[in-house]
């Protein structure tokens, strides 16, 4: 993986939570899924209630993650991280589950079901914004 892409795969690694794109029923989609980095993959662990992941299986999705919410005093720069590639359902070992940490108990007040999958990123990018101004609550009326 050139260095580019594997600083971006590390950004990843700072944030638990991203989101994952693809389209479903030819309209697009955006999901809510935690996230590990394992040997340069991304995997996913996702609400199986909403069948999002029978969309995202054997697909091309984009999956995103950034530091856009608190960060750190002195912490001025913010980054977003895309990686695009081939969802596939898969079966974590006890180790990556280990990774994964306790699910939620209850997503849209139905149990958490979990299931799982994995991406080979074909695609990496990473975009920073160094010395963003804060400017907390001051996006709403």
């Amino acid at each position: 993986m050139p260095t580019e892409d594997l600083r971006a795969i590390e950004l990843l690694r700072r944030v638990p939570y991203g989101r994952v794109a693809t389209s479903m029923r030819a309209l697009p989609f955006l999901a809510v899924a935690r996230h590990v980095v394992v040997q340069g993959r991304v995997l996913l662990r996702m609400h199986a209630g909403f069948n999002h992941h029978q969309a995202c299986h054997g697909s091309v999705v984009a999956y995103g993650a950034d530091n856009f919410g608190p960060r750190a005093p002195g912490d001025g720069t913010l980054w977003a991280v895309q990686c695009t590639g081939t969802a596939e359902l898969f079966e974590p070992d006890a180790a990556e589950l280990a990774l994964f940490g306790r699910g939620p108990h209850s997503v849209d007040g139905e149990p958490f079901d979990p299931v799982y999958m994995r991406i080979e990123p074909q695609l990496v990018t990473a975009h920073t914004l160094n010395s963003a101004p804060e400017r907390p609550h001051e996006h709403a009326l």
